[in-house]
């Protein structure tokens, strides 16, 4: 009888394994479907580029495709922005609610939606670490949405389309960070 509970228990946590790998793996393929796969950046490569970014404490910050959150917990916690997180990828969303609780940020929030459903009107600080040809499609909706003087910030690629806005580039290993004014 107990070989017999023993076989079952293994069953069903390599059954609990299976479907959770399926699911999180799912998610990341999801993701990269949609447009960027999720690649978490280093804390001290955040602490870089938002130090760089000389923000002020009740701004608007929103990370596009925020994955885990790691890049707007950061901001919140440590620059007292209002953060706004943003990813289709509903298990990233849910690991980033949950580490806001444990971390007891209040100034933060993070949404599972598509990027270009995203209300930016109040944004002050745009962040982006997105593949370029998501960047390139984003680009009208930052046009129209953005107020005169945000920042947008692109870490990893370029926007092609807004060289003349360039204000800052911090180089780095593997990918460099680039600032832009909208004017």
């Amino acid at each position: 009888m107990l070989a017999v509970i023993l076989y079952f228990t293994v069953i069903i946590f390599e059954l609990i394994f299976a479907i959770g790998f399926t699911l999180i793996t799912g998610s990341f393929i999801y993701s990269s479907l949609k447009g960027s796969p999720y690649v978490p950046t280093r804390q001290r490569v955040i602490d870089k580029i938002l130090s760089n970014a000389a923000l002020k404490a009740g701004q608007f910050f929103f990370d596009l495709g925020c994955g885990d959150g790691r890049v707007a917990r950061r901001a919140a916690s440590i620059f007292k922005v209002n953060a706004v997180g943003v990813d289709v990828n509903p298990i990233l969303i849910w690991y980033a609610r949950i580490l806001v609780k444990i971390h007891k940020t209040d100034n933060i929030k993070f949404i599972k939606e598509n990027i270009f459903s995203t209300d930016l009107k109040n944004a002050d600080i745009v962040y982006l670490f997105l593949m370029p040809k998501l960047i390139s499609l984003l680009i009208p909706k930052l046009k129209k949405e953005l107020k005169t003087g945000a920042l947008v910030i692109s870490h990893g690629f370029t926007i092609v389309e807004w060289k003349n806005k360039l204000i800052k580039k911090i180089d780095g290993k593997p990918f460099s960070t680039f600032y832009y004014r909208v004017t």
